[in-house]
């Protein structure tokens, strides 16, 4: 882990033993440049505590590109709690406390919300420690809720952008769209997809998950080792990162990957295999940036949740535009094209729509 520190571009990582659960802490700050740093917190099981660490560091550097593209001042930053083992809810939210005491302990540094493993509920708990560093607590709570239905419509907007692009007027009218992960975010963007004439397929590991779209809802269901072989228009990939590498790009049968999750690059050359093979790729932390931008709008900025799903929608299609027509002139990735507009606005020193 100490390599993986040391070769590391961000700024810092604040590591902790929670010795009552077993559970290892990494807060990962990649950039404050424009900011402190702003990131969620994924709670889960990892094989190895490097990757608690990687994952960690690879978040929180696609968080700071996140904001800069999104035109909200915020930097870039990650938290994992990486379980020892399952917790009861009693374990559970005495973990949470300790963890908003040392969120709360670094005075600033590092704001934090939801991720994958942790709920809105669950900021609620943290906040009792940290109360003026956690968004996305309950609406009960005065937060701004679960962020997955503005997550979701980010990607919408970024797949009727994509659509339009490939296909022309007709969008995503009749198009195959296949989602990888029907969670809660999965979930939301499945009957968006629904409503606008879509032919949805969809995969998912968890067994009362499939039930429910399969058997309930009659979606068609790809099993999770057949979903890069499966023809479709447009791969939305929802559930875990580094699913487009070496060994998959090869397989897709599709004009385009849209989706949610975070990190779907395993390496940096990915995206230029994508581009070589002629599939139109969006880069995640534009597509899935919805929850982020309407979150701080909410909280910091006082919008309405219609306002902040306007915003969601303008932001997504406007920078995804733009990026489209970078990569086309330019002759580069589209991830590159998305890098440097992120880029061009941390060195600027402030976000082009900051003020908006």
């Amino acid at each position: 882990m100490d390599e993986l520190i040391k070769a590391w571009d961000g700024e810092c990582v604040i590591v902790s033993h929670d010795r009552p659960s077993g559970a290892w802490i990494f807060i990962a700050i990649h950039s404050t440049k424009l900011g402190p740093a702003i990131g969620g917190t994924r709670m889960k099981h990892y094989s190895e505590l490097k990757d608690a660490l990687e994952d960690a560091q690879r978040l929180a550097a696609g968080m700071t590109y996140k904001w800069a593209a999104a035109g909200l001042r915020g930097g870039g930053g990650k938290a994992v709690i990486a379980l020892d083992h399952p917790l009861d809810q009693q374990e559970r939210a005495s973990l949470l406390r300790r963890y908003g005491t040392l969120v709360r302990k670094h005075r600033g540094l590092f704001l934090t919300g939801p991720d994958l493993g942790t709920s809105s509920e669950d900021m609620d708990i943290i906040a009792q420690e940290a109360p003026s560093l956690v968004f996305g607590r309950t609406l009960e709570a005065g937060g701004g809720g679960n962020p997955a239905p503005f997550t979701a419509r980010g990607i919408f907007t970024a797949l009727e952008t994509t659509a339009q692009r490939l296909f022309g007027k007709g969008g995503l009218s009749g198009k195959k769209i296949l989602v990888q992960g029907a969670g809660s975010v999965g979930r939301e963007l499945i009957h968006l997809l629904q409503g606008c004439g879509c032919e949805v397929l969809f995969s998912d590991i968890e067994e009362e998950t499939v039930r429910l779209h399969r058997n309930e809802k009659g979606l068609s269901f790809v099993p999770p080792e057949a979903v890069y072989e499966t023809a479709c228009d447009i791969f939305a990939p929802c559930a875990v990162g580094g699913v487009l590498n070496e060994e998959s790009i090869p397989r897709l049968r599709c004009r385009a990957v849209v989706g949610g999750a975070n990190n779907q690059l395993a390496a940096p050359e990915d995206a230029r295999r994508l581009q070589d093979r002629g599939v139109l790729y969006a880069p995640d932390f534009v597509a899935n940036s919805g929850g982020a931008i309407a979150l701080i709008g909410i909280e910091t900025r006082g919008w309405s949740r219609e306002e902040a799903m306007r915003r969601v929608v303008k932001a997504v299609r406007d920078n995804l535009e733009a990026i489209y027509r970078t990569a086309d002139h330019e002759g580069i990735s589209t991830d590159e094209a998305a890098r440097r507009l992120a880029q061009r606005r941390i060195d600027e020193g402030a976000p082009e729509n900051e003020d908006s």
